[in-house]
């Protein structure tokens, strides 16, 4: 039995979710509803112009996110990552600590200064727009890699984020190879439309011939494989994926587990916030298969989940929250 049900490797980031009106993003000059890679200058003067004391701290980044979700439902995750020695980087190993997700992260030594951080800003739509620093996530690689922690997990789970760092797309590269060289199996989240849209030959080359399981939303889907449909990508996906999940929004979710197309029903929510959303989804879905589950009930599980993260701020839930889905999932 492996120590870990998934190792995840990811941008380390603590998110600053604020609210903000339509008329913010023209004002702005911001890209509404993806994510945006900026320098410490840019985001400070975002910072500045949204309303900090209204603002919440929270531990983010995709793999975090649905690392932390995995350890929440009761499975065992290991996160490797980079924070800063600053206060953004202790809040970030405590909020680890109390997910409890295994890390060999320390303060890294190193001539970055800044924790990565995330301002994350939700409209009147419950659309999430990101702008994100990487700071000190900038010089995560190859050589940040826990190599006995990924041979002693099930799954190797890769975000998409990564692959617009070149050190960080080296570590993606590097990891896949050693999990298919000691047969773990490789997850992969597409993470966001910018990152398949801007990056796509990186991330064709981390998907190469194939990955055990694919994490993407129908536009990332669509714009990966150069179709116009879902039921176009979903063919093509098959090519370049064993197993794999594609969200639609307040659709629900459609799962290919091999063989089958799995159909799978939104929970009816009022949205307040997406942030998170897919992450969460990623999360519940790979605790629910590494404990036994069917791929649809994985998904009904992820679907619930899901539909509890967008009812509220911020892209996580609580652990008690965690367990109250999975109750009531049952009753």
């Amino acid at each position: 039995m492996k120590k870990y049900d998934v190792y995840g490797i990811g941008n380390a980031i603590v998110d600053i979710v604020t609210e903000v009106e339509f008329d913010f993003f023209e004002k702005n000059n911001i890209e509404k509803g993806v994510m945006t890679l900026v320098d410490e200058k840019r985001q400070i003067e975002l910072m500045k112009a949204i309303d900090m004391n209204k603002s919440k701290l929270s531990g983010g980044g995709s793999a975090g996110n649905t690392l932390a979700a995995i350890n929440q439902f009761g499975g065992r995750s290991f996160y490797s990552c980079m924070v800063a020695k600053d206060d953004l980087g202790k809040f970030f190993l405590e909020d680890a600590a109390r997910n409890g997700m295994g890390t060999s992260l320390t303060f890294e030594n190193c001539p970055v200064d800044f924790t990565g951080r995330c301002l994350v800003m939700t409209s009147p739509d419950a659309s999430r727009t990101m702008n994100t620093f990487l700071g000190v996530n900038s010089i995560f690689g190859p050589q940040h890699l826990d190599e006995g922690a990924l041979k002693d997990s099930s799954y190797l789970y890769m975000e998409g984020y990564l692959v617009a760092s070149p050190n960080g797309f080296e570590a993606m590269l590097a990891a896949k190879k050693i999990a298919e060289k000691n047969k773990v199996d490789v997850a992969l989240t597409f993470s966001d439309p910018s990152m398949v849209k801007y990056f796509s030959a990186q991330m064709e080359q981390i998907v190469g011939a194939s990955v055990d399981l694919l994490f993407c939303n129908d536009e990332e889907a669509m714009i990966f494989t150069g179709t116009n449909s879902v039921n176009e990508a979903r063919e093509k996906l098959r090519g370049v994926a064993k197993r794999f999940a594609i969200t639609l929004g307040a659709n629900g979710a459609l799962i290919f587990d091999g063989d089958t197309y799995i159909n799978i029903e939104p929970y009816k929510v009022k949205a307040i916030d997406t942030n998170g959303a897919g992450d969460m989804f990623s999360g519940a879905f790979m605790y629910a298969i590494t404990h036994g589950h069917s791929y649809a009930d994985a998904g009904k599980l992820a679907s619930l989940a899901s539909s509890r993260v967008v009812s509220q701020f911020g892209p996580r839930l609580h652990t008690e929250q965690a367990k109250q889905v999975l109750a009531d999932l049952t009753a």
